[in-house]
């Protein structure tokens, strides 16, 4: 019986959740630059390449199937937002907003939302924006679906645009101390 791997990944900001590039126009960064890891390793979902944040990766297609399409298992986002949030905008986030999904309308479903003190997290090696445009907020989403862009989509539909979003946690499994682009081997999620 093979004996599958599994790995926590801080994806940087930059880096896209894939191994291989299917564009052959641009170079982009992607996760095999970061560690030697085994063949058939795959991403266990995926963030876009301005994310940042907690990624698994795992040899075994069927964690990646339970964790992606039927686990319900909850991913929370840590995100800066454009303006100062209020109470009445974050419980629009938790009661569910329209977004478009495959050229369609979709309502998310209820989720958790709070408004957080700014983490410490590194610098981003983009800048983000400075101060002369305006205030910016912090709020925690923690979701058990998760739609393309979904939280982007979610902050932009009540006026606040998302700016910075790291991913700290899937399930159980938490970003903890990993430093940027630091992987980890685990025995298990």
């Amino acid at each position: 019986m093979e004996k599958h791997r599994h790995f926590i990944i801080y994806k940087p900001y930059g880096f896209l959740s894939q191994f291989i590039n299917n564009q052959t126009k641009r170079k982009k960064k992607l996760l095999g630059e970061l560690y030697d890891f085994p063949k058939k390793t795959m991403a266990i979902g995926r963030l876009d390449v301005k994310s940042e944040g907690l990624l698994l990766l795992t040899t075994d297609g069927k964690v990646s199937d339970f964790i992606t399409t039927r686990g319900n298992v909850e991913k929370e986002y840590y995100v800066q937002v454009n303006g100062e949030i209020n109470q009445d905008k974050v419980d629009l986030l938790k009661n569910g907003v329209e977004i478009g999904f495959d050229g369609k309308k979709y309502i998310t479903k209820k989720c958790k939302v709070s408004i957080i003190k700014t983490p410490n997290f590194p610098k981003r090696t983009q800048k983000i924006r400075d101060d002369r445009h305006g205030p910016t907020s912090w709020i925690s989403i923690t979701l058990t679906e998760g739609k393309f862009r979904q939280v982007r989509k979610m902050t932009s539909a009540i006026g606040h645009p998302t700016l910075r979003l790291i991913r700290i946690r899937i399930g159980n499994v938490n970003l903890g101390t990993l430093k940027v682009g630091e992987v980890k081997e685990i025995l298990s999620f």
